[in-house]
């Protein structure tokens, strides 16, 4: 690849991450601005008993598993992103669009989590739970969807979550798909140029 073109896949990459960054730290300023803390109001139902928006905190990671070990999940995010700047950059994933946009797609959302666990929203937790203090800052991630499983309610995620799971699954589709798609075009290949070295030799 030119120098043009991976300072334009830089480029495109940075965009994307940003705007992923920012749509997940606006919608989580909002809701949170509308419904307040967890359990300062009701679910907001947007299809009742179906889909909605709740206000939640997570100390944890994807999911709420890992409760209480946000300063390890804050230094495996910085880890993560690095590994996928030197993975596009350096180890030349940036050659492919699918790959760019999808580590895009998984920046944004592992810097809109990362914003949280680092208390950089400011909220301050209202004590009375017999864990937090009264106004001590929230390390924790802001979750705000709402999806009913039946009667069981998913657990809330965020913007940040679903470009996490978004990107991962292109990540997974690209390997399963495009690598062997690729292998299996080399390997006709190969086999075309032997049949043709043969065919001369006769």
């Amino acid at each position: 690849m030119t120098n043009r073109g991976m300072i334009i896949r830089f480029c495109v990459f940075v965009a994307l991450a940003g705007l992923g960054f920012a749509a997940d730290l606006a919608t989580k300023a909002w809701i949170f601005g509308r419904l307040g803390m967890p359990g300062e109001q009701p679910v907001w139902w947007i299809v009742p008993d179906v889909f909605g928006f709740q206000t939640s905190l997570n100390e944890g990671a994807l999911f709420g598993m890992g409760q209480g070990m946000t300063p390890w999940f804050a230094a495996l995010s910085v880890i993560f992103a690095a590994g996928i700047v030197i993975w596009l950059f350096l180890g030349g994933a940036a050659k492919s669009w699918w790959m760019t946009i999808s580590l895009a797609a998984i920046t944004a959302g592992i810097f809109g989590n990362l914003y949280d666990r680092l208390g950089l929203h400011g909220l301050k937790w209202g004590g009375g739970d017999g864990v937090h203090q009264a106004g001590e800052p929230v390390y924790a991630v802001r979750d705000w969807i709402l999806v009913m499983i039946g009667r069981w309610p998913w657990p809330n995620f965020n913007i940040a979550d679903s470009l996490l799971v978004c990107g991962v699954t292109a990540l997974i589709i690209h390997t399963l798909w495009f690598s062997e798609v690729a292998a299996r075009d080399k390997t006709a290949g190969g086999e075309k140029t032997v049949t043709s070295k043969e065919g001369s030799g006769l």
